[in-house]
């Protein structure tokens, strides 16, 4: 079964590379591509990783808030 159709990577794919030692998503697309492009696929690949090895915890806070500037604002 196909994870991330952008970089054609099969859950086979994802898991030998987690298996050689990828702990985040950001590995996992370096290694193979999946989790590169758009970015739909992270959520699978960080549950592959969880039920892969339960003692990695996958990161699943939110990045920092980033407030900008309006032109004209406040």
């Amino acid at each position: 079964m196909y994870v991330c159709l952008c970089a054609g990577a099969t859950n086979q794919t994802v898991c030998d590379v987690v298996a050689r030692g990828a702990t985040t998503s950001k590995e996992i697309a370096a290694a193979c591509g999946a989790g590169s492009d758009c970015g739909r696929c992270r959520r699978t690949l960080r549950a592959i990783i969880a039920a892969s090895n339960p003692t990695v915890k996958p990161d699943l806070t939110r990045p920092a808030k980033q407030y900008v500037k309006l032109r004209g604002g406040r």
